[in-house]
């Protein structure tokens, strides 16, 4: 699995725009002020993670993209 089908089984599901951030795909608007995100780390990587009161906290972090997404999706689904 990959972002963007990530991307659609949380739309498929109905689970809030709000509610998440995945890098490239999906960014909501207006930025609310918590969500759980995923995105691509500096070592090429990828990060789970949730953004509170102003701040980033990585919950996990993946060497590939498929099992990011499925972190992400077992945590809103």
């Amino acid at each position: 699995m990959d972002r963007r089908q990530a991307r659609e089984a949380l739309r498929a599901a109905g689970v809030a725009e709000g509610y998440y951030r995945i890098e490239g795909v999906h960014d909501p608007t207006p930025t609310p002020p918590d969500f759980l995100f995923l995105r691509r780390s500096g070592d090429g990587g990828w990060e789970v993670g949730a953004y509170e009161r102003g701040a980033h906290q990585v919950i996990a972090r993946y060497g590939n993209e498929s099992t990011a997404c499925a972190h992400l999706l077992k945590l809103l689904l």
